[in-house]
């Protein structure tokens, strides 16, 4: 392909607004344009990129026995209905309707077609396993559509999906899968890790994420090198440590100095009210006191959807985690000051699980819990706290969870790399990642409402077991780009970059040079790698500048699309010399024109065995 002829349209400056470098890259390299709000339209270059990478897709799903169909984007509304997703998902599903009134779907996902297919094409367990899978548009209306092609509402997928006649068929789908996604994402140049995630709207048991490495993820995993625990942070859990007794003496030079009485002691002579004027956060009753956080209760009030007005506890040096508690409690939002005021009569700030009673004398009689009911995460099942006095302007002392019979105990915390891992005596990391990719356990959340069922040897029916998953193109090449790029531009991956060799004539105008350059470009063209593993053979793919402007703009633009290997035809071409780039290691080389296809072809066999 010749430059001159392409649609390859390079831009010097970053575009406005843009914050994810992949979004910056692919703009400047002219991969893509935005149309609307996370629309986008592929150019040639960007769009060879996405075939690679389906290319590699369909390889590897075709090695593990996955038979490729064909899905509609747009569904009528009665499949989605019948597995009640109608229903369950909100805004973000694209409905519509047709001439004649009927409602239909736009599809994020095609979970609802594949079990209508299954429940009238399979009947008995000799037609089980199968795998099917697709490469389709896929539609969802992102309230927030940022970070360039890394969340759109216009996306390409490519789905799979498994039925089974039992959940041990499951699981041996379910390894096939990580086996393919694991290749693929290795052949894609990726770093990534597999975790554990939360199901959410897919539903299903077990599910786990793909998860590449990058400062513009929005995502967030936290693992263990040690034993290789890994899970998205809306499950990562941490290891629970006693509190070391020391943590509960008060600072000397504290307006309240104070010691935290034994958890062993009764309530009524454990707990003790503190006068603390005005000091209604965490870092304000800290300083007051003179003692750590984590010796303190933090005290939400939140209204639940369905189970009302409720008080959530944390520990004081510790947040809650919202897709945690959902996962508990529902959809919610913490209570106004009103609300707070009503249920418990007290300020925000001075709210706590427990109150004082007092006798007719100002004499304490016991402790009792408020009249909410208490959700309090498992870090603080065991020790003695500092808490909200549910009177204004006043703290409790002495404070155990063990006064609390009613309390339930969850995981509802945000976990921090730099804690202790919950199953091993390492310690946990955590860095920010983009999501590529996903594989669900489904189960018979569809195939049983939507009567997928076969017959067993005995003629008994039963229901298909699935699963589901799923892999975003775009989100491979935005991820890709985010790992491999430097000052210059992009630094593509060999496998999926747009062309494997960029030719860069510096004066076409010169006979000599362009002559050589047309040489070098069709020997190129007609050398072909042997395929490897499930990679068939295939030719170079080369790019020819013969541009009629400045060496700078050439170099700059080949820097910045970022194809594996730049051939610059110039001031040696009389001699029949050209010189070869590796973009990835800026290794140069001057090669006679007659030896430029091997050893370029060299150069890049090296390139893909790395990646393979």
């Amino acid at each position: 392909m010749r430059v001159s002829h392409t649609l390859l349209p390079t831009v010097k400056e970053d575009p406005a607004g843009a914050e994810a470098i992949s979004h910056k890259l692919m703009i400047r390299a002219g991969l893509i344009r935005q149309l609307g709000a996370g629309i986008y339209v592929f150019l040639p270059a960007g769009w060879r990129v996405m075939q690679k990478i389906a290319g590699i897709i369909r390889e590897e799903m075709n090695a593990i026995g996955c038979q490729e169909i064909l899905m509609p984007v747009i569904n009528p509304a009665e499949v989605w209905q019948q597995s009640g997703r109608w229903f369950d998902i909100g805004d973000e599903l694209f409905r519509l309707k047709d001439r004649k009134g009927a409602d239909m779907v736009l599809a994020m996902t095609h979970e609802e077609v594949i079990t209508w297919l299954a429940a009238r094409e399979i009947h008995s367990y000799k037609q089980l396993p199968q795998l099917w899978y697709h490469i389709q548009t896929k539609e969802r209306d992102e309230a927030r559509p940022k970070s360039g092609i890394l969340r759109t509402r216009e996306f390409i997928m490519k789905d799979s999906y498994s039925l089974d006649v039992d959940v041990a068929g499951l699981q041996a789908s379910y390894a096939k899968h990580i086996q393919a996604y694991n290749a693929i994402f290795r052949r894609c140049g990726l770093r990534t890790m597999m975790v554990q995630s939360d199901p959410g709207m897919m539903g299903g048991s077990i599910s786990h994420e793909y998860m590449a490495f990058s400062e513009a993820g929005e995502d967030e995993v936290v693992f263990c090198s040690d034993c290789g625990y890994a899970a998205n942070a809306e499950l990562a859990a941490g290891r629970h440590e006693p509190l070391d007794d020391a943590s509960a003496i008060g600072a000397p030079d504290a307006p309240v100095p104070m010691t935290l009485p034994d958890a062993n002691l009764p309530a009524v002579e454990r707990l003790r009210e503190i006068h603390t004027p005005e000091t209604r956060t965490i870092e304000e009753v800290t300083a007051f006191l003179g003692i750590p956080a984590r010796r303190f209760i933090k005290s939400l009030v939140v209204v639940s959807e369905t189970r009302g007005t409720l008080l959530v506890l944390v520990r004081g040096d510790h947040e809650v985690h919202e897709a945690k508690l959902r996962r508990v409690i529902g959809e919610f939002r913490l209570a106004t000051a009103n609300e707070i005021q009503e249920a418990l009569g007290v300020q925000a700030g001075f709210v706590g699980p427990l109150r004082l009673r007092r006798g007719p004398v100002d004499d304490v009689v016991a402790a009792e819990s408020v009249d909410l009911s208490v959700l309090a995460d498992r870090a603080l099942e065991h020790g003695v706290y500092v808490g909200g006095a549910n009177r204004d302007h006043h703290h409790l002392a002495g404070i155990t969870l063990a006064d609390i019979p009613a309390a339930e105990f969850h995981d509802v915390r945000v976990v921090r790399g730099g804690e202790g891992c919950p199953q091993c005596a390492g310690i946990l990391q955590n860095e920010p990642v983009i999501e590529v990719g996903n594989i669900f356990q489904l189960g018979t959340k569809y195939s049983a409402p939507m009567g997928a069922t076969y017959l067993d040897e005995r003629g008994e029916e039963h229901t298909i077991v699935m699963g589901s998953y799923g892999i975003g193109l775009a989100r491979i090449a935005a991820a890709a780009v985010e790992q491999h790029n430097d000052a210059d531009g992009i630094v593509w991956p060999a496998t999926i970059a747009p062309f494997h060799v960029h030719v860069v004539v510096i004066k076409p105008g010169d006979p000599t040079q362009a002559q050589l350059g047309e040489q070098v470009y069709e020997q190129l063209n007609a050398v072909w790698l042997p395929g490897e593993e499930r990679r068939p053979s295939v030719s170079l793919d080369v790019l020819l500048d013969d541009r009629e402007v400045s060496p700078g703009v050439k170099f700059k633009d080949a820097d910045l699309l970022g194809c594996p290997i730049q051939i610059v035809v110039g001031k040696r071409a009389a001699e029949g010399l050209v010189e070869l780039k590796r973009r990835s290691d800026a290794q140069r080389l001057d090669v006679a024109a007659e030896e430029v296809a091997r050893v370029a072809a060299e150069w890049l066999r090296e390139l893909l065995g790395e990646l393979l």
